[in-house]
């Protein structure tokens, strides 16, 4: 089993989503053609996807690197990015059988109504494993605390995802049915909450209102993320001291980068509006209304105009502020691909206001630093095991370093589970399970009452 399941992880998310998509889709009734040509639109999605934000990695690695060490940077957390982190998750003992485990208790929750996501987003299930596997090796190689860390990590995330729903649905147009159960999206829900809170009572600043085409008109073709994008680039590499052709290639290539997403991450939303289409159209037919979502990844909605700007704008004041954060090991350059990410949940909530989602952003991040250089030592430890039995080269350590990646690493869910688990041990296990169990039963309240609701409108209709 264990082998099976690794096969299909190594396939990778542009091979195994359109498998999914296309059993999905004949599942529900569709035709071959229609549920195939769903499926590699989703499955072309992911390997543009992949190829720009690689644009960003390959060619700001140097860059970056070469700003830590004019400006003497002395931060000892080496940015690893998402893939050493998925290695981790994929190649220890919990990430083994993750998601088996995980489709189980989402099936559990579907039928004691404290769920209504249905989630097929199998390629994000590493971050569930992720923190699963750091608290593995915190607690000598436990398999019963690293499946209890993921497991309590899915059933937040899948709760927290039905009750964002109706707010990102209402926001993104054409996603009718959709949620996304992914826990670094998610995490930064709390912080939206609060910080916006905060906002809205600072006299003048809760009139201030600017989206991305406000930006737009207000300055003209610099609000355009592609010029955006340009000045950024050629900024980084101007204060990396580099030659005036290689500023100006960088500047392009961020430019393309604002630019190409908004366009791949359109491929997505072709190739999920049908079988989104269908899904609804079956759940009206055989559950009198009663509402079912797909979980899908965050990366249907990362070219949205404010994620764009709000990501852009981030990127320079992330480093600098990252530098000279007290308590701050970590210095973000793999990871800044992973920008893109925290903003498709938050937007619902801040209504697309790009000075309140960077604010915001800036803040969830900046504490994120803390996070990430406080989950080094176990990370490490992690990773040195996983390079071990391996060799993967991504979960190799630089000698001198600890392990870091601001991908889920940084995520307010993982490191109140991890931090929770490690430090009050079993107090903290309790405490995480009844934060849970209300959580559940919450949803399950809000389930039922929905559900009453719309069988006494089709007993009204019926009427």
């Amino acid at each position: 089993m264990e082998n099976v399941f690794s096969y299909i992880i190594s396939l990778g998310a542009s091979v195994m989503m359109p498998i999914i998509f296309t059993i999905i889709g004949l599942c529900i009734g569709m035709k071959f053609g229609k549920a195939l040509k769903s499926g590699l639109y989703v499955g072309v999605g992911f390997v543009g996807l992949g190829i720009v934000t690689a644009l960003l990695t390959s060619n700001f690695g140097d860059p970056l690197t070469l700003i830590s060490q004019i400006y003497h940077l002395e931060l000892n957390v080496f940015d690893m990015g998402w893939p050493a982190a998925a290695s981790v998750a994929y190649n220890t003992a919990v990430g083994a059988l993750i998601i088996p485990i995980c489709l189980g208790v989402n099936f559990l929750m579907l039928i004691t109504k404290t769920t209504r996501t249905v989630n097929i987003d199998l390629w994000n299930y590493w971050h569930f494993a992720f923190i699963g596997a750091v608290v593995y090796f915190v607690f000598d190689q436990s398999l019963a605390w690293g499946y209890f860390a993921a497991i309590v990590c899915y059933i937040i995330t899948l709760v927290m995802a039905d009750l964002t729903a109706s707010k990102f649905q209402g926001y993104y147009e054409g996603l009718d049915g959709i949620s996304v159960p992914q826990p670094f999206c998610q995490s930064f829900v709390p912080f939206t909450l609060c910080m916006d809170w905060v906002l809205e009572k600072i006299p003048g600043f809760n009139k201030l209102d600017i989206d991305a085409e406000g930006l737009k008109k207000k300055f003209g073709v610099l609000g355009e993320p592609l010029v955006l994008g340009v000045i950024v680039g050629a900024l980084i590499g101007l204060v990396a001291q580099m030659e005036v052709k290689k500023i100006l290639f960088l500047g392009v290539t961020m430019g393309a980068v604002m630019e190409l997403i908004p366009r791949i991450t359109k491929l997505f939303i072709d190739g999920l509006m049908p079988i989104s289409e269908k899904t609804k159209e079956i759940v009206n037919k055989r559950f009198h209304g009663k509402q079912v979502f797909i979980g899908m990844s965050p990366a249907l909605v990362i070219g949205h105009p404010t994620s764009l700007v709000c990501t852009l704008l981030l990127i320079p004041t992330y480093l600098a502020i990252s530098v000279v954060l007290p308590g701050n090991q970590f210095l973000p350059l793999a990871s800044l691909a992973g920008l893109f990410y925290i903003f498709p949940i938050m937007l619902p909530y801040t209504k697309g206001n790009v000075v309140r989602t960077y604010i915001i952003g800036l803040v969830a991040l900046l504490v994120g630093l803390w996070f990430v250089t406080d989950m080094a030592p176990d990370f490490t430890k992690a990773a040195a095991a996983v390079y071990a039995a391996t060799g993967d080269q991504a979960a190799h350590v630089p000698e001198g370093f600890m392990a870091g990646s601001m991908d889920f690493a940084s995520s307010l869910f993982g490191y109140v589970i991890y931090a929770a688990t490690k430090y009050a041990k079993f107090i903290g296990a309790a405490i995480l399970v009844i934060i849970m169990v209300c959580m559940m039963l919450w949803n399950r309240r809000l389930i039922i009452k929905d559900e009453k609701t719309a069988a006494e409108a089709l007993a009204s209709m019926n009427k």
